[in-house]
């Protein structure tokens, strides 16, 4: 290791001396460093990844610049999970149909729902002044998601004590306050959050050093390639106008379908029914659930063929490689990110409305059946977890190896336990830490909603019903958008971990800097990627 990258290294973590130390102790013993645990010589020829994992790594022998498609081949079958692709569409489909229905019945009776905050008649169900809420939790999720990540790119070193100190402050102010409104369902549960995450962040202090590390190499990896920081702006654009049109849609859906004092019952806009308000319900939320989760994924996909590309082609980074990545995304890959989605959706679903439910149950004074609620979901949120850190390390091979979703998945998950990524991967922070940032803004907007609600005090909410709601979805929206703006620095972190896992010499042979400063903060990951 050079002067010059140990003096960065000191300077990332303080302690030249230590660092000195270590490179004296191990760096100048290779054969000890590297020898695998039967003893032999690490000279020998490296694994066939390809025999036993399915992909090899990409050959750097082209006299000029590969593709990415050049870079990482496709094997046949090129498509795969088509029958998810196709009922992703089916879904969308649905989605468009149900929007365009409740907002030709919101549309015919706007003069009752009004115009504004408040000139509203309707005194049944959600109408313009939810709209122009939702509108304003919109605007506050799309800043705070821009500021929370130009604060990760300018404040990288601090970024991990910035956001755990921000989400537990934040989190006892919105649960005081509801506490203090007397809002007493709302505030336990955002007080149980809080507590919760107290803990967790005090039990992480040890392992912040290495997740620095990784989030430091994730950014420095976007800054030279801003594409990446392109595909997140696109990304959230995206985002941000279906959770317009989302929000629109669920209002519409309450005021063309919701009985009691509703002009379109009987205009001919009507058929009105608190069953089919539910059902549509569900299903718009179901449906705006697959869609945000596949634009995540989507762009989790592409930003890990970028990540993919540095790792694996340091010396002769592929051209175009950010449009490559994107075309099979969308593509041969369709499917497959279709199918995980699918999976996260349905269960985020039912964590959605566990979380109602739980809210009403407390709101009604029914503290057991709260508990109970409160308990299945925080399983439901420990599944949602599996699966998402699953779908994670998924997608990464995915976008490099194309292959089905199911197969993906075993193959990265028996890879990352064989080489002893997984304690790695457990090590890092950035993850959870990211979570908690879009469970920020998250508490922001539903604070936000909160505090509307009692400031307007719309007529439909006189007694305080749709208050659980209101908020959840509130929520919801804070939460998805910054977590698909925030997309791309998790991905390149997670990309790491999985191109470490297939060939780790690429690690030591081309981006030694970095293997040094990871084995200076955390020295297992000589035996992890070498097990």
């Amino acid at each position: 290791m050079s002067t010059a990258a140990r003096g960065e290294a000191a300077d990332y973590y303080g302690d030249t001396g230590a660092q000195d130390g270590y490179n004296r102790n191990h760096m100048q013993q290779p054969q000890q460093m590297y020898a695998p645990p039967n003893g032999q010589d690490y000279q020998q020829p490296p694994p066939n990844y390809k025999q036993s994992h399915g992909g090899a790594p990409p050959q750097q022998d082209y006299s000029e610049k590969p593709t990415f498609d050049q870079a990482f081949r496709v094997d046949k079958p090129k498509w795969n999970d088509l029958w998810a692709g196709f009922l992703f569409l089916a879904v969308c489909a649905g989605f468009v149909a149900v929007s365009a229905i409740a907002i030709q019945g919101y549309a015919a009776t706007k003069g009752f729902n009004g115009g504004g905050i408040y000139d509203s008649r309707n005194d049944f169900g959600l109408d313009t002044n939810t709209l122009v809420l939702f509108v304003f939790c919109l605007a506050v999720a799309v800043v705070l998601s821009f500021a929370y990540m130009w604060l990760a790119r300018t404040f990288t070193k601090q970024f991990i004590w910035i956001t755990g100190i921000l989400n537990i402050i934040f989190g006892f102010v919105t649960a005081i306050y509801m506490l203090s409104r007397k809002y007493y369902s709302g505030g336990i549960v955002f007080l149980i959050f809080s507590i919760f995450t107290v803990v967790c962040f005090v039990s992480w202090i040890p392992r912040i050093p290495f997740s620095v590390l990784m989030l430091q190499t994730s950014i420095d990896v976007s800054k030279r390639h801003g594409h990446v920081y392109l595909v997140s702006f696109i990304g959230g654009l995206i985002a941000t106008a279906f959770g317009a049109w989302y929000s629109v849609t669920l209002v519409a859906v309450y005021a063309h379908y919701e009985p009691g004092n509703n002009p379109a019952c009987s205009t001919g806009a009507g058929g009105c029914s608190s069953a089919k308000v539910i059902g549509l319900i569900v299903f718009i939320t179901f449906a705006g659930y697959w869609i945000t989760e596949w634009l995540k994924n989507t762009i989790h996909t592409t930003i890990s063929g970028v990540y993919g590309s540095w790792y694996f082609c340091s010396k002769n980074f592929p051209k175009g490689a950010t449009r490559g990545a994107a075309r099979r995304a969308v593509t041969y890959s369709f499917g497959s990110i279709s199918f995980g989605s699918l999976i996260v959706a349905i269960i985020n679903c039912l964590r959605q409305a566990c979380s109602i439910a739980q809210r009403q149950e407390a709101g009604q004074g029914n503290a057991v059946a709260a508990i109970a609620l409160c308990v299945l979901g925080c399983f439901i949120s420990i599944l949602d977890w599996a699966v998402q850190f699953i779908n994670r390390y998924a997608f990464s091979y995915i976008a490099l190896y194309g292959k089905s979703y199911i197969a993906a998945a075993k193959e990265t998950w028996r890879v990352i336990k064989d080489r002893g990524i997984d304690a790695l991967v457990n090590e890092c922070l950035i993850g959870p830490v990211l979570t908690m940032g879009a469970t920020f803004i998250a508490y922001a907007c539903a604070l936000l909603a909160y505090l509307y609600l009692i400031f307007t005090s719309p007529a439909y909410n006189s007694g305080g019903a749709f208050t659980p709601v209101v908020v959840a979805f509130a929520f919801l929206i804070g939460l998805q958008i910054c977590n698909i703006f925030t997309t791309p620095i998790a991905s390149g972190v997670d990309t790491l971990f999985v191109a470490m896992a297939f060939d780790p010499e690429v690690m030591i042979r081309d981006h030694p800097d970095l293997y040094a400063r990871m084995i200076a903060v955390y020295p297992h990951v000589q035996q992890a990627i070498h097990a």
